[in-house]
């Protein structure tokens, strides 16, 4: 069983920075693709980073490229989530996920990703 566990979310205010980072346990976390989602108050969760198991290959939702980065170190165990130029739309509780099944390239779609972390909120003041 394979257990995420995010960290970096808070407060900041809009313009600032912030950095996620996800730490899963259980099994090898270089054969995991690793992505990160985000669900705001009342609407539906929505994809916002991916990145392949080599690290090589990223993928963004199309509102968010220039402002965030995805990366991942395997020797740490950790995926990352650099938020830069933050606006209060990127408010939300962002969630961390793995995909075990054995797929190269990162999806957008969450029915692709088998574990799921607890969730971080990320809140963003005017």
């Amino acid at each position: 069983q394979v257990q995420l566990v995010e960290s970096g979310g808070g407060l900041v205010q809009a313009g600032g920075s912030l950095r996620l980072s996800c730490a899963p346990s259980g099994q090898s976390f270089s054969s995991f693709i690793m992505a990160w989602f985000r669900q705001a108050p009342g609407k539906e969760r929505e994809f916002v980073a991916a990145i392949s198991k080599s690290g090589i290959t990223t993928d963004y939702a199309d509102s968010l490229k220039g402002r965030f980065t995805i990366s991942r170190d395997n020797a740490k165990n950790t995926v990352y989530l650099q938020m830069n130029s933050l606006k209060p739309e990127d408010t939300a509780v962002y969630y961390c996920a793995a995909d075990g099944s054995g797929n190269y390239y990162p999806s957008q779609r969450s029915m692709n990703y088998d574990y799921w972390g607890q969730g971080t909120q990320v809140t963003i003041s005017s």
